[in-house]
């Protein structure tokens, strides 16, 4: 009842900003009388995969969703430990909003099926030099905070920072992420409309220009530079406009107990429990297409399911690269070609920790010459000089420190495949400089993780074909790179693409967001037809 319900309002939405030729529902009924079996295959359980087939169920189509891994989730997976999965993936969650829409969709509400705490504290940033600065979800205790750390001058400087990342969220919000095909008349109009950031959008202005005018400070530039690694750039070379993320970070962040994978679970079982059928460890080796239009997947043991619509939420390059088949290899081609985001190291294990350090969840541990590791990974060599984040799984707001062992994340930025191979000492040399670094700070952890808990650019190639082990898709580098990466719709009709590899982009809620894009232009097409 209720998908039906859902189905006729999202359906009339669709339809009022459609053209007149397609202009009541009644038409769409009788389509849909006609082909009452309309089948969707959605290949990739990640979030843009789960996001996907949640709305297309909801919608009332018969959905499959594939994915060669044993879990839901894509990156947001998990490896095991002695106390418990630890999260190998992402660990930040923002923009709540995004998944209580993704939930309500189907007729349920977010905090029935997964319990999300917010985190005052945003992170705890360490520097070599002994100084510590704690960011919060409150302003006013952020602005006392840095006034402390830096004095009333970078106090003033953040507070006309904050102000800025805000006004260019709210810009640029509407006609660029929430926007199924943004374009650059769009977005130059917006960006016309508030003429004091044009600055900020100059084909040249990068993150770290941007900041350099913002702060006296070498350690708030390089605080705010980090945000460039949101979405796999490096500060020097990403466009200023990234300066937003600060704000998505200070509207709040919420930490998913029991772990970020038990979010992918819950979506996973909202799937199952509104009927979706859902496929994991079945591998897709091909897309088939007829006459120009897809008609379903072949896979690894040789089963082939047919289907009206198939929707791809793997890298895009995947496809352009042949590695579903000639029929779909003229798809993104620009994958191909365009640099990669950064990759990652990630060590993911339990331990006991040993330090005076008061660790929060979320905490940074600044390299201690700024920049020096984004040089080394232009390069192709792991950074000698590394900033590392350390996420204490087991801690957060409301908790005690454990007594025994903890769960631990920590992260390296890391070059794609595509401008270094690993060497034969990769982990070693990994090993060595993480820890060595954090022993620095005066964190040593009982037993150190051994090479098993280690991922590695290499890991992220064998995960995700064709990935080159970048984990954002293509290099936001550049002032119109978010422009260039792939959209929902293809060349293929039937055929249409999700995830973090297109349109808006890398991260847990504009993947989701991925997935709404594409069920939007797969249910207008359907309508349309």
């Amino acid at each position: 009842m209720y998908a039906s319900i859902l189905f006729d309002t999202y359906l009339s939405i669709i339809l009022d900003s459609m053209p007149q030729r397609v202009n009541n529902s009644r038409m769409f009924d009788q389509g849909l009388a006609q082909n009452p079996d309309h089948r969707a295959i959605v290949i990739g359980a990640g979030m843009g995969g789960l996001a996907t087939a949640l709305r297309l169920k909801a919608v009332g189509l018969a959905v499959t969703l594939i994915d060669a891994h044993d879990w839901p989730g894509g990156k947001m997976r998990t490896v095991p430990s002695a106390a418990g999965p630890v999260d190998a993936g992402p660990t930040v969650l923002t923009m709540k909003h995004v998944f209580d829409d993704l939930f309500a969709a189907t007729g349920a509400a977010l905090e029935d099926h997964v319990t999300l705490v917010p985190e005052p504290l945003l992170a705890r940033h360490f520097w070599p030099d002994g100084s510590r600065l704690d960011l919060t979800n409150d302003p006013d205790q952020n602005r006392d905070a840095v006034a402390a750390f830096a004095g009333e001058t970078a106090a003033h400087q953040f507070e006309r920072f904050s102000t800025q990342a805000a006004n260019l969220f709210e810009l640029f919000d509407a006609p660029m992420m929430q926007s199924a095909d943004p374009q650059i008349g769009t977005l130059a109009k917006a960006a016309l409309s508030a003429p004091k950031h044009m600055p900020v959008l100059a084909p040249f202005a990068t993150l770290d220009r941007l900041l350099r005018k913002r702060f006296d400070d070498p350690r708030l530039r390089q605080l705010f530079g980090r945000y460039a690694t949101y979405v796999g750039g490096s500060p020097a070379a990403a466009p200023a406009i990234l300066a937003l993320i600060w704000h998505a970070e200070a509207s709040g962040i919420w930490r998913v107990e029991g772990g970020m994978h038990r979010l992918a679970r819950a979506l996973a079982d909202r799937f199952l429990a509104i009927g979706g059928t859902l496929l994991l460890g079945g591998a897709v080796d091909e897309i088939e297409v007829t006459n120009g239009s897809a008609t379903g997947v072949r896979l690894a043991n040789g089963t082939t399911l047919s289907a009206n619509t198939v929707v791809f939420c793997g890298d895009p390059r995947a496809l352009a690269t042949g590695r579903m088949g000639e029929a779909v290899d003229h798809i993104a081609p620009e994958t191909r070609t365009t640099p990669r985001s950064l990759s990652a190291r990630v060590w993911s294990f339990a331990a006991r920790p040993d330090t005076r350090l008061p660790l929060a969840h979320h905490n940074i541990f600044f390299a201690k010459t700024p920049g020096s590791e984004f040089r080394d990974i232009a390069q192709g060599r792991m950074p000698n000089d590394p900033t590392l984040y350390l996420c204490a799984e087991d801690r957060g707001a409301g908790t005690e420190a454990p007594d025994s062992i903890e769960r631990f994340e920590i992260i390296l930025n890391a070059a794609p495949l595509t401008e270094a191979e690993a060497g034969a000492q990769e982990v070693t040399t990994c090993h060595q400089t993480t820890f060595q670094t954090l022993r620095r700070f005066g964190l040593t952890f009982d037993p150190e993780p051994n090479a098993q808990a280690l991922a590695t650019p290499t890991t992220y190639e064998t995960l995700f074909p064709a990935s080159a082990g970048a984990l954002y898709g293509q290099s936001p580098h550049g002032m119109t790179a978010s422009l260039k990466r792939p959209r929902a719709r293809t060349a293929i009709r039937g055929l249409y693409l999700a995830g973090g590899g297109t349109h808006p982009g890398a991260g847990v809620p504009m993947a989701a967001l991925s997935g709404r894009h594409a069920a939007e232009a797969i249910v207008k097409d359907l309508v349309s037809t």
